[in-house]
């Protein structure tokens, strides 16, 4: 088994060519992001992609915006999930990966959002991941373990970082959820949370190896299910972002830290972390 990592297209800010070019020089396999809805940037990204030879990991992202607008019902989530399938199916993508449902619903109607949208993708023949987030259906561990366990096929795309928010510790202390949930793992993305937040400020920094070491433990546990179930890639999205994520100095608002050199050194870190983990 080996590890591919995609690069996200989450606070990049440049043309999409420019992207596939970071990607290609960086050795990521491919890009992650939502799917232009225009046809001629569709067109576009689908001449990138096949010019640099890169993989594509299609987002979708259900209820009206990312945190997701609380009069939008569970049908709306539905169709969202279609028309966003329909909107990337010509960039070949690897499989879809789903910030869907909402935080506030009844688990009765979670369940019917992912069963209807397993169903959609098996109509268009393709895979789809829904991913652990906050303010969706799969906000904390818990609740994603008994949605796997009502929804065996459930795919997920494990984001640790979200968790340690929502239950203000790091998730080595959950364990036993995290290798209830394992089986299902599909699809990673690589940020590190700690417990008063999604985003350490550097992966690197000694400050914060505790919480860069429990997420590891997590992966690995995920990474023995897939490699038991004879999967023989594993994909990973280093996503450390912006938006309220990425640490600013007070009153300039300057970054602390380059978003784009985290990704690399977690795409990087991961990949060693990986093989050293694998090959035995």
């Amino acid at each position: 088994m080996k590890l591919e990592n995609f690069k996200t297209m989450w606070g990049f800010e440049g043309d999409f060519e420019t992207a596939c070019i970071q990607a290609k020089e960086a050795g990521f396999e491919g890009i992650e992001g939502p799917s232009p809805q225009d046809q001629k940037e569709r067109d576009y990204w689908k001449t990138c992609l096949e010019k640099y030879e890169l993989e594509f990991i299609a987002e979708i992202t259900t209820g009206g915006d990312y945190v997701p607008k609380r009069d939008h019902s569970v049908i709306e989530h539905i169709s969202d999930v279609e028309i966003a399938i329909k909107n990337s199916l010509e960039l070949n993508p690897r499989f879809m990966n789903c910030m869907g449902g909402c935080d506030a619903w009844e688990e009765e109607d979670s369940i019917i959002f992912f069963k209807s949208a397993i169903a959609i993708a098996k109509s268009y023949d393709i895979e789809i991941s829904f991913e652990t987030h906050r303010s969706r259906s799969l906000f904390t561990p818990w609740v994603t373990r008994r949605m796997t366990k009502a929804i065996p096929e459930m795919k997920l795309t494990l984001d640790i970082s979200h968790w340690c928010v929502v239950a203000e510790r790091l998730m080595d202390t959950e364990m036993d959820t995290i290798k209830a949930i394992a089986p299902n793992v599909h699809h990673f993305h690589a940020r590190v949370g700690y417990a008063q937040g999604p985003q350490v400020p550097h992966p690197a920094a000694p400050e914060y190896q505790k919480a860069l070491q429990s997420h590891q433990e997590c992966w690995e546990l995920a990474w023995d299910s897939q490699k038991a179930k004879g999967m023989k890639i594993s994909t990973m999205t280093p996503e450390f972002g912006p938006d309220g994520y990425l640490h600013t100095l007070p009153f300039t608002n300057a970054p602390i830290a380059d978003l784009w050199e985290i990704n690399c050194w977690m795409a990087e870190t991961q990949k060693k972390h990986f093989n050293d983990y694998t090959k035995y």
